[in-house]
């Protein structure tokens, strides 16, 4: 490295000019020849590249000697040149952060004898970031590893030994059978369909002793609860629309008012869901959908050996053709969908032969009705919080001469990975439910649960 300066010099009756070489890291200086007064020269010495001298105070210097710096110091901002040979990796450091171009100063009050340390430190971490930051980006290019060179450099590395409070000195040494010359192309298989299964028990419980000032009688209610879910991998399939669902719900309460049973079944619902839709526009879906829904398990009467449902009793399908609607914000926190059904299809039946099938809008004397119509589902997920989260299902079908319609509506507090607890309402319309004696809903239909207990979910959605 050779940086020249010129300084013009003003004498009484006398020029001079002193010519300064940076030779092998000291200044160098020399005379040269004379040259017009009150000038300076930056690297050749012809007149048009002479400019006026002035010292600090505005005045032309008579006599100045050239000051060096010598505090300056640059070495440490320059790269080394063994970063523009080829790279070989020898290590990676977890320490060193992704920006590996920044400097990362120390603020202190005033230079101390250590500084010329720092400043060295800060180089050579600024040249390890760098020089980890492209291999990380350049990995293609880095074709030599230290431990599978013929002969590998020895490495050291220096820790303090806190029995004997010295600086201990040790060889690092690798075992080459160990380490492999290549990296072995790695198949990623992709996967098509995402699935998830979450499964859920809780409980609610209580217990009032014999002499209870308020009376009341002991209950233990449980809630059984199963979903699984299988969708497209939208990444591989992104004009595609196709999600399946398949999930139980079983509620058992403890029945003591009942003479007969120790139980009854405040809820059994098996329920199947499908949908399948082609891309029409942004978010937008030509779609047809298909639900599925039945009771597995037989219920009674409170006191009585009359059913009131079974297995496929009541038992209902739906298929529908129309358009579905999705958006999800890119942290997935929030989702919402769709689907509207122009063309719906329901189908009600009852095949049980000791249940009445008037009760779920089906002609005495008959297993099935059918129905053509229109059908609608909406979807909502909502994470509110890392813990707490909000569905939302509303379902309506109407054959514009009655309508029926399910709002559910869960909110879920995680405690941990395995503990939770649940609000789940459920408000119902039907305009073909008759009047109940000594009931004020008349068409709607409400059930509220809270819930505590265990919870699990395994999958990748």
């Amino acid at each position: 490295m050779l940086i020249v300066l010129m300084l013009g010099v003003t004498a009484v009756n006398a020029q001079v000019t002193k010519k300064y070489r940076f030779v092998n890291g000291q200044w160098v200086e020399e005379t040269v020849a004379a040259v017009p007064v009150d000038t300076v020269a930056a690297d050749t010495a012809s007149d048009e590249e002479w400019v006026d001298y002035f010292d600090i105070n505005g005045e032309k210097a008579e006599e100045k000697e050239f000051e060096i710096d010598t505090t300056l110091d640059v070495h440490n901002r320059m790269l080394p040149t063994t970063l523009f040979m080829p790279m070989i990796f020898d290590s990676y450091d977890v320490m060193l952060t992704a920006d590996s171009t920044a400097i990362e100063g120390r603020e202190t009050p005033a230079p101390g004898p250590l500084d010329w340390v720092n400043d060295r430190n800060d180089a050579m971490l600024r040249y390890q970031k760098l020089r980890q930051r492209y291999m990380i980006d350049n990995a293609r290019h880095v074709r030599y590893n230290i431990n599978t060179l013929p002969e590998a450099p020895k490495r050291f590395r220096a820790f303090v030994d806190p029995t004997t409070a010295h600086i201990t000195v040790e060889e690092i040494s690798v075992d080459k059978s160990e380490v492999k010359g290549a990296v072995d192309a790695v198949e990623v298989k992709k996967i098509h369909w995402l699935q998830q299964f979450d499964g859920m028990i809780q409980f609610s419980q209580a217990y009032n002793s014999p002499n209870w000032y308020q009376g009341g009688n002991n209950n233990l209610n449980t809630i059984i609860q199963g979903v699984y879910n299988a969708r497209l991998n939208q990444t591989f399939h992104p004009n595609l629309l196709f999600e399946n669902t398949v999930q139980y719900k079983l509620g058992l309460n403890s029945a003591p008012d009942d003479s007969l049973r120790n139980y009854s079944i405040s809820e059994d619902n098996f329920q199947i869901n499908s949908k399948f839709g082609v891309k029409a526009a942004k978010r937008w879906y030509y779609s047809a959908t298909l639900q599925f829904k039945t009771q597995l398990l037989n219920n009674y009467r409170k006191n009585t050996n009359d059913l009131s449902a079974a297995f496929l009793s009541p038992g209902e399908l739906n298929l529908g053709l129309g358009m579905t609607y999705e958006y999800s914000t890119p942290s997935g926190n929030f989702k919402t969908n769709a689907s509207i059904a122009p063309l719906s299809y329901n189908l009600k039946i009852c095949t049980n032969d000791k249940i009445d099938e008037r009760q779920f809008g089906i002609k005495e004397g008959h297993t099935s009705v059918s129905q053509y119509g229109s059908n609608i589902d909406c979807r909502l997920e909502w994470k509110l919080a890392y813990n707490i989260s909000f569905n939302s299902r509303l379902t309506a079908f109407t054959n514009y001469e009655y309508l029926q319609g399910d709002w559910e509506n869960t909110l879920s507090f995680s405690i941990n990975r395995f503990l939770s607890t649940q609000i789940y309402v459920h408000l119902r319309y039907d305009s073909t439910t008759g009047r109940y004696e000594d009931s004020k809903w008349h068409k709607w239909q409400l059930r509220e649960v809270l819930s505590f207990g265990f919870s699990y979910r395994l999958g990748r959605l």
